[in-house]
């Protein structure tokens, strides 16, 4: 099992930047990929970025690539989102998400993908 826990949400004026961070607790942070997702009101959860267990890859949307920044620290578990230049349209709660162990690679933009899920964390871009 993993217990996953973002924090470092908030409101922030369009241009600005916010780092979220995700904090695992339990079985083997270090052998699990890691993705970020979000869900803005009235729409669907949508996949945001992901890094695999070994942090030799990343993988992003078309709509952040340039200004979002994963990566991990795995002796602290812990598995942040930097997010530069943000726009009204980054409005969304912010959600981490583990795969099962030394998962095999691929379809990281499928929630399918992910076992383990945090709660989310709010993030608003005012104009």
């Amino acid at each position: 099992q993993v217990q996953l826990v973002e924090s470092g949400g908030g409101l922030v004026q369009a241009g600005g930047s916010l780092r979220l961070s995700c904090a695992a607790s339990g079985r083997m942070f270090s052998n699990r990929d890691m993705g970020w997702f979000r869900q803005a009101p009235g729409k669907e959860r949508e996949f945001v970025a992901a890094i695999t267990w070994r942090g030799g890859s990343t993988y992003y949307a078309n709509s952040v690539k340039g200004r979002f920044t994963i990566s991990r620290d795995n002796a602290k578990n812990t598995v942040f989102l930097q997010m530069n230049s943000l726009e009204p349209g980054d409005t969304a709660v912010y959600y981490c998400a583990a795969t099962s162990e030394r998962y095999s690679g691929g379809s990281y933009g499928r929630m399918g993908t992910y076992g383990y899920w945090g709660q989310g964390t709010q993030v608003t871009v005012s104009s």
